[in-house]
């Protein structure tokens, strides 16, 4: 016991012979230790959960102070060019109402994106997320995902390349294809137009591993420790500033640490960033 309570009880069967003045005196030292030990793993532990609380409602406050902050621009770009389609939607000309219907299209995208990545981080953070496994083909899942990237795709030279040998994988479909959308899109983000980048998938130790690989300017070292931080958003001037809350990456990092996977940064060499993740291959089985 300490002073401030019990911990335990030690009983001895003393009936054949009884403990002298020595020996009681190192068992009461050894319960004294004991109990030492104990207590300090219990304030270790309140300390622990106490730090844990401190660090999750930090993280609450930064995730509404980085929203409000950010969703702002987006918002009033919106309601701004819709205020301005109302108002002089009958003298603009073709061209410059597209333009404005344009724009509201992509930050309505870039929303919608928003909500969609902070759901799912938030699902796997507490556990809610429930994957639907099944075996999917990595290629097909690359391809689809795609169609589904930022509209500025355009403006990049995106390439595919492919092993002979079958990608096969067991993983939720959905989420692996956010992965590769977000990996994507970021290249997108902090690169130059007229960027080229590769999207490669192969097999490698019985994983199967895709990169995505950009000439850009590429991550410094100083900084490669922290893009996997929720609310990081790297410095580029290329980055359109108000389409990055630092979201994606984690996500992607927690998405495929529920699938066994790994998500991996390293320099392009001469210049430019890979993002790299691995998956536990699954073995095909062909019926007759």
């Amino acid at each position: 016991r300490t002073g401030s309570g019990v911990f335990g009880v030690i009983g001895i069967d003393l009936s054949e012979r009884s403990m002298d003045a020595f020996e009681n005196s190192v068992l009461l030292s050894i319960l004294g230790e004991c109990a030492l030990a104990v207590e300090n793993r219990r304030i270790a532990l309140e300390k622990e959960r106490a730090t844990m609380q401190a660090q999750n409602e930090q993280l609450r406050a930064n995730l509404l102070r980085t929203i409000s902050h950010d969703l702002r621009t987006p918002l009033t770009s919106i309601s701004g060019n819709a205020s301005n389609l109302l108002s002089n939607g009958e003298t603009l000309d073709t061209e410059t109402r597209n333009k404005i219907c344009t724009d509201i299209f992509d930050d309505a995208q870039w929303l919608i994106g928003l909500v969609e990545n902070l759901l799912s981080i938030t699902r796997i953070e507490d556990g809610r997320m429930n994957l639907q496994i099944s075996p999917q083909l990595m290629d097909e899942m690359i391809e689809e995902a795609l169609h589904h990237v930022n509209r500025k795709s355009c403006e990049h030279t995106i390439t595919t390349q492919y092993g002979d040998e079958i990608l096969l994988v067991n993983v939720d479909a959905r989420l692996i294809m956010q992965v590769v959308v977000n990996l994507v899109d970021n290249a997108i983000k902090y690169t130059p137009v007229g960027s080229v980048i590769r999207i490669s998938a192969y097999r490698k130790d019985h994983q199967v591993v895709v990169e995505v690989a950009d000439n850009g300017p590429g991550i410094p070292d100083r900084a490669k420790a922290q893009v996997f931080e929720m609310f990081y958003t790297g410095q580029s001037r290329i980055a359109d500033s108000h389409r990055s809350l630092g979201l994606g990456l984690p996500l992607c990092r927690a998405i495929l640490t529920a699938h066994g996977g790994t998500l991996t940064l390293r320099d392009n060499v001469p210049n430019g960033s890979v993002f790299s993740f691995a998956l536990p291959q699954s073995e095909v089985n062909i019926h007759e």
